[in-house]
């Protein structure tokens, strides 16, 4: 999955349907009206084999038995970037699996320098740590698992602490 700049982000999203789905996979939900682009929220039940699929060096049990994984795929648009965040109840694991993207990270609310990711690149993001995800010149696909850290309260979309934000939220 490499897509230019150019592409239409609507084809962006079929193509990243059909992959998903010729997988295997069942989406859960669809968001396409992201200011940087969107995400699949794939079926929970899903979860081990999701992670056999795009990080086969990990297992289930490497997350603690039941627990909820919360498995997505996000698209990034092209020269756009996610909120700088960070959360209380979880870590997150990003895999690039499609075009290139970006990724600024720090144990402070302070910005570090940008790292590419490449096709293939795995991050591991701590609990607390600030992070935003940028893309590049393409298209950016990256598989992302969650860590819930609290099973009593799993994370949600709500457990996002924006430090900065270019479309104001």
């Amino acid at each position: 999955m490499n897509f230019s700049a150019e592409t239409e982000k609507t084809a962006v999203f079929e193509a990243v349907e059909k992959v998903i789905t010729d997988l295997g996979f069942n989406i859960d939900k669809q968001d396409q009206s992201r200011p940087w682009g969107g995400f699949f929220v794939l079926d929970e039940s899903q979860a081990p084999k999701f992670i056999e699929t795009y990080f086969p060096h990990l297992s289930v049990n490497d997350f603690g038995v039941g627990r909820k994984l919360s498995p997505k795929i996000l698209v990034v648009a092209p020269n756009k970037r996610l909120s700088w965040q960070y959360h209380f109840r979880r870590a997150e694991i990003w895999k690039v699996i499609g075009g290139v993207a970006g990724v600024v990270t720090s144990e402070t609310d302070e910005e570090n320098e940008l790292q590419t990711l490449s096709l293939g690149t795995i991050i591991n993001l701590k609990q607390g740590e600030r992070h935003r995800l940028i893309g590049l010149d393409g298209w950016g696909i990256i598989a992302e698992i969650w860590q819930h850290t609290d099973p009593e309260n799993p994370s949600d979309e709500d457990d996002i602490v924006r430090v900065q934000d270019d479309f104001g939220r």
